[in-house]
């Protein structure tokens, strides 16, 4: 089904996974989901019209693409989604009936985007039916005119101040269709960027558990289509609006010339409005199921295009391995397409021949009365114009009505998504933190990540341990042991399932989480590469402040970043992204020094550093090592997270974690005197390859 505000969107193929806007295979927006299952299919059979309950549902097999890439279908249950058993219950009564609440969702988005420009446009419209009504009226004034008995000169004359109030109308809808295309013009952007504003905004305010929560990752999928929907709500509000009037001036002037010929013009319609609503329901459905296969389809162009990915695709030679994948997966998509497209035209014979029969037998009674003498030539002529204005006003309003109830369902996603982000949100206010903590407790801490099958051992188990400010303690274990969870406990990022996490004895569950972020400063391994300037990526250390040109230049001077800096081309304004005008690309030592500066630029009491020399030459890891030190000197407590075990001699503390349990903790110097110790165990591994080294 061909978009009806007439723009085409890229198909799957052409964007390389992302299904179009309007359609999940040939047209609709493509959708979240996971194995589809026989329960969601019955309850979409057994709610779908007469002609829709027999359609074959979307393909639910996997491809081996799929299969092999992702694990298996990329087809999901719609059942998780509120409104979709309302939207394939829908029926043409309910589909009218919806119509005062989706005009009231636009104007509610408008009004809050621009209320001038929402005023002009109902002006506008408003003006343009009633010029309709009064031009349909002069028509039958001028018919009747020149029909009358008399000289042609005489009936021209009484024909003229009817000619000239048709011209006037004309000309006022004219002036008035522009004033409403301008303020529409206003308005559609607007409403964009209002409710794009809103999804980011409840977005980025959630608790980090919510974006590894499916269920919520999958109303993100969709709900990213509520800003585009809103801004074409606007438009297709317009149109029903317009279709609406122009159908009241029509039907008005039917009604005086004969009552029989305005069922006879409803009758017309019904066809077409029963096939868009099938037609729309059904691709709607298919749109939910298919959007998580497009978001893999996306995934393998972004791993075709990236610059990450650039030397590996081309030494491996990866490209035609992640082409033929992409190929096959867009099979399955073209599959559905060509489903949608067959049960399409099936449904638009059944219409077109009801129509034509509709319409037969309208134009019949019409020449019946005009032959029996009932109706006059004159009014037989008005009354045809009026028909085929109201059946195109109809039958535009019907196009109108679908596509508007259709881009409000995603908006009904975006209002879902704000509903549910607001329960996900991170609380605001609570216990307040020292701006100068003295001790970070752990008390029999039991964390699972959300989702985690019940019967899999916690990520930590029964954790007690005491983290002192102004020194350095260290986090030791092998990879899974525990060590990034704990410090994701520590900030805030997540709560304990049992026991608590304390700052000088408030629980971070009782805590102002927010005063918690801001007293950390974290250094990750694979820390944010920030694709803008230099400039911003240390200063987004601290993005609540004004930028501060010494506070700047003194963070890269104690990370060492301040020479990186003086070798790029432009200084603190080069961008740093590969693939944009003047853009630069940094080594991993050099970010890792940018990222180093950040963290010095946000300066706060806390400062976590995982792994924070992996990609520094010896020099440069002693000269951290030295800063870190000099750090834990003034106050500042460091948390440090790292495999090399020669870097812990540089800690006060050290807490070793092993299968999510701490098995020990001490100085450096007491956890290699313990005869049977894992400490002593990582350290010896280690240390016996440079002395093997050492021997050659």
């Amino acid at each position: 089904m061909a978009p009806v505000d007439g723009v085409l969107r890229p198909s799957y193929a052409a964007t390389c996974g992302l299904l179009e806007r309007r359609s999940p295979v040939a047209g609709r927006r493509s959708g979240p989901g996971g194995p589809a299952a026989e329960r969601s299919r019955e309850v979409t059979l057994e709610n779908s019209t007469s002609d829709a309950s027999h359609d074959p549902p979307p393909q639910s097999s996997s491809s081996p693409s799929e299969q092999l890439l992702f694990g298996g279908p990329l087809l999901y249950d719609t059942g998780w989604s509120s409104h979709d058993g309302a939207f394939t219950r829908l029926s043409l009564w309910s589909m009218v009936r919806t119509l005062p609440r989706l005009i009231g969702t636009t104007v509610r988005l408008a009004r809050d985007a621009d209320r001038a420009a929402l005023r002009m446009v109902a002006a506008a419209e408003l003006g343009r039916g009633v010029a309709q009504a009064a031009g349909l009226v002069a028509v039958n004034t001028v018919l009747a005119a020149i029909l009358a008995d008399g000289a042609p000169a005489d009936r021209l004359r009484a024909a003229l101040p009817a000619l000239t109030v048709v011209a006037v109308a004309a000309i006022v809808g004219a002036v008035l269709a522009a004033a409403s295309t301008y303020g529409s013009g206003r308005l559609e952007p607007k409403v964009e960027r209002v409710a794009t504003e809103r999804y980011l905004a409840r977005a980025s305010r959630v608790e980090l558990a919510a974006i590894e929560d499916d269920q919520f990752h999958r109303l993100l999928d969709t709900a990213q289509y509520g800003a585009t929907s809103a801004r074409r709500m606007i438009d297709y509000c317009t149109q029903v609006v317009n279709a609406l009037l122009s159908l009241a001036a029509a039907a008005s002037v039917l009604t005086v010339l004969h009552p029989v010929l305005l069922p006879l013009l409803g009758l017309m319609t019904v066809p077409r409005m029963w096939a868009t609503l099938v037609t729309t329901r059904r691709r709607y459905e298919s749109f939910r199921i298919w959007v998580q296969h497009s978001r893999a389809g996306r995934v393998l162009s972004g791993e075709l295009t990236a610059t990450d990915t650039a030397s590996e695709i081309r030494v491996h030679q990866v490209g035609p391995f992640l082409l033929k994948h992409f190929r096959n997966m867009s099979a399955s998509s073209e599959a559905e397409q060509t489903r949608l497209a067959r049960l399409d035209a099936r449904t638009g014979l059944w219409a077109a021949a009801w129509t034509g029969l509709a319409a037969a037998a309208t134009y019949v009674t019409l020449g019946a009365l005009a032959w029996g003498g009932t109706m006059a030539m004159s009014v037989a002529g008005t009354a045809v114009l009026a028909i085929r204005t109201g059946s195109s006003s109809l039958g535009g309003m019907v196009s109108a009505i679908n596509n508007l109830y259709d881009e409000s369902l995603f908006v009904a996603d975006l209002d879902r998504l704000c509903t549910q982000a607001a329960d996900w949100a991170i609380p605001t206010g609570g216990l307040a933190i020292s701006p100068h903590p003295r001790r970070i407790t752990f008390d029999s801490v039991t964390f699972r990540y959300p989702g985690t099958d019940a019967k899999a051992p916690p990520a930590l188990t029964d954790v007690s341990l005491t983290i002192p400010t102004g020194r350095i303690t260290a986090l030791v274990g092998e990879n899974g042991s525990g060590k990034s969870t704990l410090v994701k406990l520590l900030a805030g990022l997540y709560l304990p399932e049992n026991g608590q996490v304390s700052w000088d004895g408030v629980p971070t569950s009782q805590a102002d989480r927010h005063q918690v972020f801001a007293r950390i400063a974290m250094v990750a391994q694979d820390f944010n590469r920030w694709r803008f300037t230099a400039r911003v990526n240390v200063s987004i250390g601290a993005p609540n402040v004004p930028v501060d040109a010494d506070r700047l230049r003194a963070a890269a001077r104690r990370a060492g970043a301040d020479a990186v800096i003086d070798g790029l081309p432009r200084g603190w304004d080069t961008l740093l992204a590969r693939g944009y005008q003047g853009g630069h690309q940094l080594s991993g030592g050099q970010w890792q020094r940018l990222g180093i500066a950040r963290a010095h630029y946000r300066d706060v009491p806390v400062l976590i550093v995982d792994e924070p020399t992996a990609a520094l030459d010896a020099k440069e890891e002693q000269r951290v090592f030295d800063q870190i030190r000099a750090l834990a000197d003034t106050g500042q407590t460091v948390i440090l997270i790292t495999h090399r075990m020669a870097s812990v001699r540089h800690a006060d503390l050290v807490h070793v974690l092993h299968q999510g349990r701490l098995v020990e903790s001490g100085t450096p110097r007491e956890l290699l005197e313990l005869p049977d110790g894992h400490f002593r165990e990582l350290y010896g591994i280690q240390a016996a390859q440079f002395a093997r080294l050492a021997d050659r």
